[in-house]
């Protein structure tokens, strides 16, 4: 048995990114991380494979096609985490690579940190063979015309979370962080139990939204806790975006639990998704709350 779900991010409606494009892009990365678990891989090496090809689809707030902070430029934020071992890595304000998520994993495998920012992130990238890119290079004709319009995205998101055959769970979490951000900023993406969550003793969760708010519920450990006591993966999702609203706040989780049922909740206006199961079961959604048992 083994399932996956991932997520595009969630935010308001935008005619560029909504509908089935987005659901498209989603499945296809739901598919490409199903194959790793399909034939025997893990639940880590699921999500990056599928957080990678959300990172270099320019449909989403990732990678190539990240929104630009206030002075046009990409900062990229990621993170990963092992639900078997609880080991984590992650990085933020990365100008200078293509992947932030294989980043994030190469932080939780060969350094004895969860976190690396800014230049030292980059330079980690640069000491572990990632070649460098121009920061421009993730730049996309929309989001610069957004950037110059003043408008845009204003938050969004990429994950994915798994669970493979050998009933451990892994999730991955990547962003663009929000359109016009100060330089530096950090949302939620790269924080464990915020952005991203993940152990096997229950589930994980990948979050998306606004981090600020994000952090504050954290709302990943929040749908976590919920599955733990007990809730479905759904019901857990509903009842952390319940909380991320009290606030203020604006978002969406998806979630696996260890059972392999996969759910989603959302309240803002959109979030695109794809799911798939054993036996080549796999689906889209853009509904604001749903479950696959």
């Amino acid at each position: 048995m083994f399932s996956l779900i991932v997520h595009g991010g969630a935010g308001p409606h935008r005619d560029q990114e909504d509908g089935a494009g987005a659901q498209e892009g989603c499945l296809a990365a739901a598919r490409a991380g199903a194959e790793v678990l399909a034939k025997g891989g893990s639940a880590l090496d699921a999500v990056e494979l599928a957080a990678r090809l959300l990172e270099d689809d320019p449909r989403f707030n990732a990678g190539t096609g990240a929104v630009l902070n206030v002075d046009g430029e990409v900062e990229l934020d990621a993170s990963v985490m092992d639900g078997e071992t609880l080991r984590a890595g992650a990085v933020a304000v990365v100008k200078t690579v293509k992947n932030p998520v294989s980043l994030a994993r190469l932080v939780m495998e060969r350094t004895p940190h969860v976190m690396l920012v800014g230049e030292g992130a980059d330079a980690f990238a640069r000491s572990q063979g990632i070649p460098a890119i121009a920061p421009g290079a993730l730049i996309t004709p929309l989001q610069r015309a957004r950037w110059l319009e003043a408008q845009g995205a204003k938050h969004g998101t990429i994950g994915a979370v798994a669970l493979d055959a050998r009933g451990q769970v892994a999730a991955a979490t990547s962003t663009g962080g929000t359109s016009g951000k100060l330089k530096g900023r950090v949302g939620d993406s790269p924080l464990i139990g915020a952005g991203t969550v993940a152990d096997s003793r229950w589930g994980g969760v990948s979050s998306t939204g606004l981090g600020e708010f994000i952090i504050r519920v954290g709302l990943a450990r929040t749908v976590l806790e919920g599955m733990r006591r007990g809730l479905t993966p759904d019901a857990a999702a509903a009842e952390g975006i319940a909380e991320l609203v009290r606030i203020g706040g604006d978002g969406g989780a998806i979630a696996v639990r260890t059972s392999g049922e996969v759910g989603w909740a959302f309240s803002s206006e959109r979030m695109a998704g794809a799911w798939a199961r054993d036996g080549g079961r796999e689906g889209t959604f853009f509904e604001r709350t749903g479950s696959v048992r």
